[in-house]
């Protein structure tokens, strides 16, 4: 007979919608952005949860929060698990709090059945993955994983000038404890999938083997601003026009490379006017592609045409890349415990890249890792209509539970 517990579904679910209530956006979604108050409210929830569970709660330098549940052979290297509580500014309920807060309810039903691992737990809620806020993304994950420096990390500003560290402390959550790797057996992070392969296929899960590579860009096109009514075409140095060139010329380029996505996320126009020629332009790239010599050849490609309508246009123009993770393979043992635990219970699976960068592709240079992904309406994620059945919350809960135990275990 089985001994693993059952998750208990209705409780997972009662703990996402109550983690959804803080932040909560009119459209059904969450704007929970790292370092605000409502995250602080959202990070206080959980520390209560935690306690209440019987864990005790660390706080590290970067504000990332580590609640740690005994084995019995309590000097061994621990199980993590976990995500991030943050969101985007119209982001959904699931991305990242069902990583978390699914953790946290392995925690709960190991207390229910009373059962004691051999290695001790410990559920993580990392500070500012979505990165939206203060870039780049996984900012305390990179720390921890020693990608990034911390003064570095507390530099970073927000668009209204608001420092990193400074915005930590003032929530109450800049800790002592060093940010960096710890002593974990393993890392196991639980994702809705944010694409549509589960949902288009069947599957409930998604056994994830690895990572595409990210590339994040700052782009300036600097022209003149002139009147917009008389200032004749041919004069113009219309920084604006020669953006949406700019964009085309890169949706072209990555809809023509198998596997390429690209994406202008954010355009901004200094000081526009209705009546003026733009005369500067700030655009956000993203690049994504599973091979770095792939991804390589569509910058410089890029970067060659953007130079060359810049040119043509009278522009001048920057073109930094100001972020990257390079695309990597999970730890093969713990990529076994997850697609065991998958089979284990009975559930439908597929192994698949993640094509979104997670705090578990920082992690992963320091710690054995692996994820598990469930499937999201639409594939519809970093949108306030993002939807993860209870049902597959819970059997994605159930296969992180059995594969922790696994792993605790051996």
């Amino acid at each position: 007979m089985d001994s693993v517990p059952r998750i208990n579904g209705e409780r997972l679910w009662a703990s996402l919608m109550a983690m959804a209530r803080i932040g909560a956006t009119p459209a059904g979604g969450c704007n929970r952005q790292a370092l605000t108050d409502a995250d602080r409210k959202a990070r206080d929830l959980f520390c209560r949860w935690c306690e209440e569970a019987g864990l005790a709660v660390e706080i590290d330098e970067m504000g990332c929060i580590y609640a740690r549940r005994p084995g019995r052979e309590d000097h061994l290297p621990a199980v993590a698990m976990g995500s991030h509580l943050d969101t985007q500014p119209t982001g959904g309920r699931f991305d990242g709090p069902l990583g978390v807060l699914a953790a946290l309810e392995v925690v709960r039903t190991l207390n229910d059945a009373d059962i004691t691992t051999r290695r001790p737990l410990v559920v993580v809620n990392w500070t500012n993955e979505e990165g939206c806020r203060f870039a780049p993304a996984m900012l305390a994950s990179g720390v921890f994983a020693g990608v990034f420096d911390r003064d570095w990390a507390y530099a970073r500003t927000d668009a209204d000038g608001r420092r990193f560290g400074d915005e930590l402390a003032r929530i109450g959550y800049r800790g002592r404890l060093p940010c960096r790797a710890r002593d974990w057996r393993c890392h196991l992070e639980l994702h809705i999938e944010q694409g549509p392969v589960l949902e288009r296929e069947g599957k409930v899960i998604g056994v994830v083997t690895g990572a595409q590579g990210t590339r994040w860009y700052d782009l300036v096109l600097r022209g003149r601003a002139s009147h917009a009514g008389t200032t004749p075409m041919e004069l113009r140095r219309d920084a604006l026009a020669g953006a949406a060139e700019a964009m085309l010329a890169l949706e072209r380029r990555a809809r023509a490379t198998p596997g390429a996505v690209a994406t202008v996320g954010t355009l901004t126009v200094p000081r526009g006017a209705r009546n003026i020629v733009p005369g500067e332009v700030r655009l956000s790239v993203d690049l994504r592609h599973p091979e770095e010599t792939t991804a390589d050849a569509l910058e410089q490609a890029f970067a060659e045409e953007l130079a060359a309508i810049a040119h043509r246009r009278g522009l001048d123009h920057a073109f930094e890349r100001i972020w990257a993770f390079a695309a990597l393979r999970f730890d093969e043992v713990c990529i076994e415990a997850v697609r065991q635990a998958a089979a284990a219970e009975g559930l439908p699976w597929r192994e698949m890249v993640s094509g979104a960068g997670h705090d578990s592709c920082y992690v992963a240079r320091v710690v054995p890792t692996a994820m598990i992904f469930v499937p999201c309406r639409e594939g519809l994620s970093h949108n306030e209509a993002e939807w993860c059945e209870p049902e597959h919350c819970a059997a994605g809960a159930q296969v992180l539970l059995r594969a922790a135990l696994s792993m605790a275990e051996s």
